[in-house]
């Protein structure tokens, strides 16, 4: 039904956005003399009305070039491996060697990976940088099988395993439980791909934590109610035919659904911006909500369980989180470092949340533990945004250049 909902409302707003799309290029098009007021409100109303949809289409990541010691450096995507549900992308810089290799791991929770865009550029002016590029599951077909936290943290083994010894890995919201396991995984093998350090950033540890309205919302309902009221089966005319899916569209809607009156206020501002002539701060606008507004459906497995395991039930924290039927114990880790970030402000993954990982992972000595409680800044601001730039990534950076294991590495063949 969700689906069903979804495509019927795509299909009657169509004609409206099409032709709101038209006009806004016809009058895009005019001589300046001709465009009185009257014309730059029309224009601008219709401009916003053209884009105020989503879609499923993966905006480019667009990083071409990074400035290294002050100087701009080329900037190329390779794929390094490949699933059905996932690229391992290298963000190469050919005329730069000896970075420290880091490894990003982004949510699978209805955003592309594109959304932590500003993560990425910036680790890369130090870094030697991978991604795990997840793909959007409607795209994914049936015969594939299921996609839950287990196919999701052996994602991340493989990664490190192709990547080898000395990378670093840098969770990024909600992989940071999976992140862990998985370095908890290799750590119990004694595999030589365990990382050298690892940062997890407002990751959701021990949701028990200085709780919010999105775990006690969790909590009080029954898994039941989550997999009846969220989860719908993708349609004959996609790829994944057949797919049950969490789609994209609820978890944007229910993210703009959290504040509405911001959202709001951001699409007027929008519009006064683009009567004013503001192209500049219109241009920041739209390019936000444009990449807010590409979605992607998440497998049901893997959001189901999600929910049931880490939000509902704490298992990774009570310490009995299992990978495959094998117990996965965080301390473990004894050779990797550990960093946790949280932004004071974090209304998404409450301050404490992530922090917690630290009482978990007993194996790693205090002063190779580390923890960043960011000022002024709520959910997006730990990794995007000024305050990231300039205040959480020097932190993050000098972290890195000072974990045990840090030093110089050739790229894996």
């Amino acid at each position: 039904m969700l689906y069903a909902a979804y495509e019927l409302q795509r299909r009657l707003a169509s004609p409206a956005v099409a032709v709101s799309d038209r006009t806004a290029r016809v009058l895009n098009a005019l001589p300046a003399p001709l465009v009185a007021p009257g014309v730059r409100h029309l224009r601008a109303a219709c401009d916003v009305v053209a884009h105020a949809r989503p879609t499923h289409d993966r905006p480019a990541f667009g990083i071409d070039s990074v400035p290294v010691g002050g100087q701009p450096a080329e900037v190329s995507e390779h794929p390094e491996t490949s699933t059905p549900f996932a690229t391992l992308l290298h963000f190469r810089k050919p005329s730069v060697t000896g970075q420290p290799r880091v490894l990003v791991v982004g949510p699978m929770s209805g955003h592309f990976t594109t959304l932590i865009r500003p993560t990425i550029r910036t680790l890369l002016s130090d870094h030697d940088v991978y991604v795990l590029d997840w793909h959007n599951a409607r795209d994914v077909p049936a015969e594939h099988g299921p996609f839950g936290l287990d196919e999701y943290i052996e994602h991340v083994m493989d990664a490190l395993r192709h990547l080898g010894p000395g990378t670093h890995v840098v969770a990024v919201c909600q992989p940071a439980v999976p992140v862990l396991a998985a370095v908890a995984l290799l750590a119990a093998a004694g595999d030589e791909a365990q990382p050298s350090s690892l940062t997890l950033m407002a990751g959701p540890v021990d949701t028990r934590v200085n709780p919010n309205r999105i775990n006690t919302m969790a909590a009080t309902k029954p898994l039941s109610s989550f997999e009846r009221r969220v989860i719908d089966t993708v349609p004959a005319r996609y790829a994944g035919a057949g797919r049950r899916v969490y789609p994209g569209v609820v978890q944007l809607t229910a993210f703009m659904s959290m504040n509405p009156r911001r959202h709001l206020s951001a699409h007027l501002r929008l519009y006064r911006d683009l009567v004013a002539g503001e192209t500049a701060r219109a241009a920041a606008t739209r390019a936000f909500y444009d990449e807010y507004g590409a979605v992607m459906d998440v497998p049901a497995e893997f959001y189901l369980e999600t929910v049931g395991r880490i939000f509902q039930e704490n298992r990774f924290a009570a310490g009995t989180f299992t990978w495959r039927g094998s117990p996965v114990d965080p301390g473990s880790i004894t050779d990797t470092d550990l960093l946790t970030v949280e932004g004071a402000n974090d209304d998404i993954c409450s301050p404490g949340q992530t922090e917690a990982a630290h009482d978990l992972c007993t194996g790693i000595p205090d002063d190779r533990q580390h923890h960043h409680l960011q000022p002024g800044v709520g959910h997006y601001g730990v990794f995007s945004g000024s305050r990231w730039e300039t205040e959480v990534y020097p932190v993050v950076r000098d972290f890195i250049a000072g974990s045990r294991a840090a030093r110089p590495l050739a790229s894996p063949a």
